[in-house]
């Protein structure tokens, strides 16, 4: 049964969703949401009614691609808009409404819609057979998707609930578990039949990201010497005593240098002593797993810093998934542009929010790595030496260190690390 059609907008309510009436799917979905818009003082009609269209404006030959939302002050949303509109007013549907706000959110949301409203004849099974093995298609890359819009929205919300510190915390994990569901799902589909011990592994007790090699019964690596854990070890070690010993030695009227150290000794426990520890406890069990960083600075171009030598986790992460396809569609130094912006918004996302300022500075970071990358390649760059030798090796810390602060920005280390590192008791 059809949502009953009202004959004009005059009817009292708070806004109203119109829905095309030709499609089975929204029509479907119209009978089914018709009481809890009710509820919430939203009325339906189709866009096919006269008085409809003509409050819209829209021509009778227009074809109709996407719902509309009108309210009560006139203006009108339309596709994924008005879904985050009508999603804002509804409690249980606030990670919608949250995840447009996030770097990017809106434009996923878009997509997403535009797919989804291209295929929902097929979603109202009327299709032919190659249209439905798009759609099954779509479905399966909105499934690979859907965790890493889902869990930073949800994240989100927890925003005013906890301290600041244990946000970024929980909105950094919910990023890295995304993203971890989403390369899992296509590892698994990619080998067909995956250990269940092996995919738990991979989920919670592995860092890096990718999921293929971690997951196929391959060639075993040769097992780590007792030598090799001493790096590892001593770099935990010092990160400890710098936490938790030469931070508390520092004058309390310095607290950006207590910050930074104390970051710093973070930085040696996490990523360059407990996440090598790991890689080689998974060599030692036979798993195909390299360390995250390869000694980052002895590098001598910013395209080996970035690419080989820091977090190989997220090299291999935006490699397959933003910059290949870019790659192809837009060329190299576009898709090496939008790899960077890309990082920085995530970094925006993950320092500046919780910390409540400092918004664009991680991004213009990441974008200024960009460029020097590009710069990297130019003839007149060449013909200096960058990009090899002592001359690349000079640059390359210059580049990346020099503007280190936009990264790391005074007010992050104020609000999120000295409150952490004050929980920790290292102040």
């Amino acid at each position: 049964m059809n949502p009953p059609v009202p004959n004009s907008i005059a009817e009292p309510a708070q806004g109203w969703v119109f829905y095309d009436g030709d499609c089975g799917l929204c029509t479907r979905a119209a009978t089914r949401f018709a009481g809890l818009l009710a509820r919430h003082q939203f009325r339906l009609a189709p866009l096919q009614a006269e008085w409809v269209r003509a409050q819209l404006g829209l021509g009778t030959e227009e074809p109709l691609a996407e719902m509309k939302l009108w309210v009560a002050d006139a203006r009108v949303y339309g596709g994924a808009a008005a879904l985050v509109q009508i999603a804002r007013r509804i409690w249980w549907a606030w990670p919608l409404f949250a995840m447009a706000h996030l770097p990017g959110g809106m434009a996923v949301l878009n997509q997403i819609y535009r797919r989804v409203a291209a295929n929902r004849n097929c979603l109202g099974n009327v299709c032919q057979v190659g249209d439905k093995q798009k759609l099954e298609k779509l479905k399966t890359e909105i499934l690979d998707y859907l965790p890493l819009i889902a869990l930073p929205a949800v994240a989100l919300g927890l925003r005013h609930w906890v301290p600041a510190w244990v946000f970024m915390w929980l909105l950094a994990l919910a990023v890295y578990f995304g993203c971890k569901l989403l390369t899992w799902r296509r590892a698994v589909r990619q080998l067909g039949t995956v250990s269940w011990r092996r995919s738990l592994g991979y989920l919670f007790g592995w860092v890096g990201m990718d999921a293929r090699h971690f997951l196929r019964d391959g060639p075993v690596p040769a097992a780590p010497r007792a030598r090799d854990w001493l790096p590892a070890s001593g770099r935990i070690l010092l990160g400890l005593g710098l936490i938790w010993g030469v931070v508390r030695c520092i004058p309390a009227d310095r607290p950006l240098v207590a910050g930074w150290t104390g970051m710093v000794g973070l930085i040696l426990c996490l990523h360059f002593g407990w996440f090598d520890w790991l890689a080689l406890a998974w060599q030692r069990a036979g798993v195909d797993a390299q360390p995250l960083m390869r000694t980052p600075m002895r590098s001598t171009s910013l395209a080996e810093f970035w690419g080989r030598r820091w977090n190989g986790a997220f090299h291999l992460l935006v490699n397959d998934f933003v910059f290949r396809p870019g790659a192809r569609l837009m060329g190299v130094t576009a898709a090496t542009l939008l790899v960077f912006l890309l990082s920085g918004l995530i970094h925006d996302l993950i320092l500046s929010v919780p910390a409540w300022g400092g918004y664009g500075l991680p991004t213009a970071y990441f974008l200024l790595q960009g460029f020097g990358v590009i710069l990297e390649r130019s003839a007149p760059a060449r013909w200096l030496g960058l990009g090899r030798g002592w001359r690349g090796h000079f640059f390359t810390i210059l580049w990346v260190v020099g503007p280190v602060g936009w990264l790391f920005t005074p007010i992050f280390v104020h609000h999120i690390i000295l409150p952490m590192l004050k929980a920790l008791g290292a102040t």
